[in-house]
């Protein structure tokens, strides 16, 4: 009979060193399907491969995994490589995103961030997490940098959100738009486009979301809204990008 243990590893009294190598779990030791098979005295026991993965240390990505925690970030490139390729051969989405978005946030190449972003999108696009850019922006890891220092204390219904500027025809990069709404960020996105209480900016040359950087700043107190979406908006301009709202 098949059970799902959730006690600590050494209760089971076995050790799962080696139950994944590279993180590509052992034939011999994943059942098919279903779980994880361990062998305790001669007794063979099952455990989910999610609890499996944990014991062997092997980090957990999901749909609730927010890029700013970088569940990937103990992962060497190697193996953050192997899994982007795994994540693109399954269309996985979103494992893919996080695998981009942590080599992303340690300053890989652009060239191969363009191309990890072109065949994640091409491959998996009905998967791929919101807040993942669909084109390269050097300046991504300040971004989050500055507004993972942004926190709110109190919950509402405002909703602080990015938009990235396209300026490429006049200097030849990209600007951010900061503003705040309690309107989530798509809609309000989809608004200024619209020309319903537009700033110009986002109506000529805003292209897309950037959604990531500020996922745990929605659903915040309206007062705490205003004075965040005024100190981003500061920081990312005293750190050289290009930024208009913000007030």
């Amino acid at each position: 009979m098949r059970t799902e243990i959730h006690r600590h590893p050494e209760s089971l009294g076995v050790s799962l060193e080696g139950l994944y190598e590279n993180e590509t779990p052992s034939p011999q030791i994943v059942a098919p399907n279903i779980a994880t098979r361990v062998i305790r005295r001669g007794v063979r026991c099952y455990i989910s491969q999610r609890i499996a993965r944990v014991i062997a240390g092997v980090p957990i990505v999901d749909v609730k995994s927010p890029p700013g925690s970088r569940p990937l970030q103990g992962l060497t490139r190697a193996a953050i490589s192997a899994r982007f390729e795994r994540a693109v051969a399954s269309a996985d989405g979103v494992t893919g995103a996080h695998c981009v978005h942590e080599l992303w946030m340690r300053g890989e190449m652009s060239i191969n961030i363009e191309r990890a972003l072109e065949r994640l999108w091409a491959r998996a696009a009905a998967s791929v997490p919101e807040w993942l850019p669909m084109r390269y922006i050097d300046w991504l890891p300040t971004v989050y940098e500055i507004a993972l220092r942004c926190s709110s204390s109190a919950k509402g219904r405002s909703n602080i959100y990015l938009v990235l500027l396209d300026y490429q025809d006049r200097d030849g990069r990209y600007g951010v738009y900061v503003g705040m709404s309690k309107y989530s960020p798509a809609q309000r996105f989809d608004q200024h486009k619209a020309g319903i209480r537009a700033a110009g900016s986002v109506l000529k040359r805003g292209i897309e979301v950037l959604t990531g950087p500020t996922l745990h700043l929605q659903y915040i107190k309206r007062s705490e809204a205003s004075r965040i979406e005024e100190e981003l908006a500061l920081a990312l301009a005293s750190a050289g990008l290009l930024v208009k709202g913000g007030h």
